[in-house]
């Protein structure tokens, strides 16, 4: 997985090969966390996959994995990965939001690393992943620290870039090939969006980022403030 929107030195960002669920730049895997619970032999969502690292560590877990991805390159490489390590992840091409090829009520669990940072319209992701996901299961995902957001993170000393209240889209990356935008969304924002969903967050991380496993997504500005929100949500319900 390529964090390119944290790269500082180049255009393709840190690139972590191994294969595990790593919620952002430096931070702890799955397999210390463990926010999905148990996921052999479960159905796993994952929206935005990359280049397959979560969907394949997932796989080798004993995980039946349905990667979504808006970018065939994406795709492309998490078959290749999937292949490589000759496990089976089912692959979606399309955007985020539309999931009408799964059934209401099968997913056992969904994931999502940094996919939703691009999204406009979170509401309609949030109501989609309520509608597959199995009652009182988990939807764990991981966005770009709203407070994070504010720093700029070029800078050795934290220097403030907007106020906490922008919600225009933010360009974290130098590299010219990353020309799609996170949209920015205070906490209050997400919060209300996941309950207008029928989501009840029961885990809100927010980790101090390592330098070492962050490798070149690594920035000054993670030493003061972190750079990764961590959620786990709840399809609240029957």
């Amino acid at each position: 997985m390529a964090w390119t929107r944290f790269s500082l030195s180049g255009t393709t960002g840190a690139t972590l090969d191994a294969d595990a669920v790593r919620y952002g730049p430096g931070l702890p895997t799955e397999s210390e966390l463990k926010l999905l619970g148990r996921v052999d032999g479960r159905r796993i969502l994952e929206l935005g996959c990359g280049a397959g690292a979560g969907a394949v560590a997932l796989a080798k877990a004993g995980a039946r994995v349905i990667a979504v991805d808006d970018d065939v390159t994406n795709l492309s490489e998490t078959r290749e990965r999937a292949e490589r390590e000759e496990v089976r992840v089912e692959t979606h091409h399309g955007p985020l939001a539309e999931l009408a090829f799964v059934r209401a009520d099968t997913i056992d669990a969904a994931v999502s690393i940094y996919g939703l940072a691009t999204v406009d319209d979170l509401d309609r992701v949030f109501r989609q992943v309520h509608r597959v996901l199995r009652s009182e299961r988990p939807f764990v995902f991981s966005l770009p620290h709203p407070a994070f957001v504010m720093l700029d993170p070029a800078g050795v000393e934290p220097v403030l870039r907007r106020a906490w209240w922008d919600t225009s889209p933010v360009l974290w990356s130098v590299a010219d090939d990353h020309t799609d935008p996170d949209r920015v969304i205070t906490l209050g924002a997400l919060f209300a969006s996941l309950n207008r969903a029928g989501f009840g967050v029961d885990v809100l991380l927010e980790p101090q980022a390592e330098r070492a496993g962050a490798a070149d997504a690594w920035s000054d500005a993670m030493r003061w403030v972190p750079p990764t929100l961590i959620v786990r949500a709840r399809k609240l319900g029957v």
